[in-house]
């Protein structure tokens, strides 16, 4: 069995009757080749409406991106029909190959979406010769789709922070499902109205702001406040990073004003701000020998190390009580920045034991 060039990429396409490869042109200097399909003449087509089968009433001439063959860019033609039914009235025929109103076929797009999981988006335009707007296009289609088809009904335990975006104030906050690991919303800015934003968006998607249980953010008073307001029934905890975080900046502050009057300190931030366990043996040798010079810093690292402990504690009840002790330690020191980390961690005491409940 023989087959001409146009049989060969009809097959190759997948194209189903009455569509066929009609001619194929390929110019070598441009780098591209094109590829014309048709129907056949008298060809009928499903009602995009009713799906009554139609006689053809007339065409629109269109053209896709497709998938390159080996390194030449591909372009499919084609006259896309259009029905006139009695019912439905004249509507455009969607081609098996592309998705409507899209100027790429769905082999192309999937590229795309499968890059972008990767890459960033101008990087891909670079990749395959397109202006990135027009691939964002293609990117906000399937989001758009994705998200309208969510169902967060049954969201219990939520995640929120939020992160730059690009450089100066410009922020996103980001609420996602954490027994899923998925991202459910994200929205700019940080204030109390990006909670507002969510708690609609939550109801939108077959969600219940009353059954959400368990809440975890930062210290930021805006979601505090927009959780309670929304959530009432949510038991906010707080993320322990941004809580160990508290104490260690903390050490970096009493170790600055310290290397003031003992530039021996100089240098060493990542000493004290390493967990012991992910120190080098030379790193490790180092500080120990400025612990023995019992310093403002090191008394900090060891008020920092002991408030880690609060984290090995085997229950609620056996970490409040260690709490409590340390809290009278740090607040004691006479350290002014770890006695202030010492209070931050009082005015948020529920929210930091409730770990040892939601985890």
């Amino acid at each position: 069995m023989s087959f001409n060039q146009e049989q060969l990429f009809t097959m190759a396409l997948g194209l189903e009757k009455p569509w066929y490869v009609s001619r194929i042109e390929f110019d070598p200097s441009e780098q591209r080749i094109d590829l014309y399909l048709d129907f056949k003449r008298g060809s009928k087509f499903c009602c995009p409406g009713c799906g009554k089968e139609t006689p053809v009433y007339d065409s629109e001439e269109h053209t896709w991106r497709h998938l390159n063959f080996f390194q030449y860019k591909a372009y499919l033609h084609a006259r896309q029909p259009r029905t006139n039914c009695p019912d439905c009235g004249v509507l455009t025929v969607q081609v098996p190959w592309a998705r409507p109103k899209s100027d790429f076929t769905l082999l192309f797009e999937a590229l795309i979406l499968t890059l972008a999981r990767q890459m960033p988006v101008l990087a891909i335009a670079k990749l395959v010769g397109e202006h990135d707007t027009r691939l964002w296009r293609v990117l906000r289609a399937y989001v758009d789709k994705a998200r309208a088809e969510a169902d967060f009904s049954g969201v219990t335990d939520i995640g929120v922070d939020e992160t730059s975006c690009r450089k100066g104030h410009h922020y996103i906050s980001l609420f996602v499902d954490v027994k899923q690991s998925r991202v459910l919303f994200a929205t700019e800015g940080k204030d109390k109205e990006t909670v507002s934003r969510f708690h609609q968006d939550l109801i939108e998607h077959r969600g219940d702001p009353d059954r959400i249980e368990n809440f975890c953010s930062d210290f930021s008073p805006a979601f505090i406040s927009g959780v309670n307001e929304h959530f009432p029934n949510a038991s906010i905890t707080f993320d322990k990073f941004h809580i160990v975080k508290i104490v260690n900046d903390a050490v970096d502050e009493v170790r600055r004003r310290e290397t003031k009057d003992n530039p021996w300190l100089k240098g060493t931030r990542y000493l004290w701000l390493k967990n012991p366990g992910n120190l080098s043996a030379k790193q490790r040798n180092k500080l120990e020998s400025l612990k023995e010079l019992h310093s403002k810093t090191s008394r900090a690292y060891a008020i920092k190390l002991s408030f880690q402990g609060l984290f090995e504690q085997p229950d609620i009840d056996t970490a409040h009580v260690y709490l409590k002790k340390w809290y009278w330690w740090a607040s004691h020191s006479r350290l002014e920045p770890v006695t202030k980390a010492a209070k931050t961690v009082k005015d948020h005491w529920n929210g930091i034991l409730n770990w040892f409940n939601s985890r």
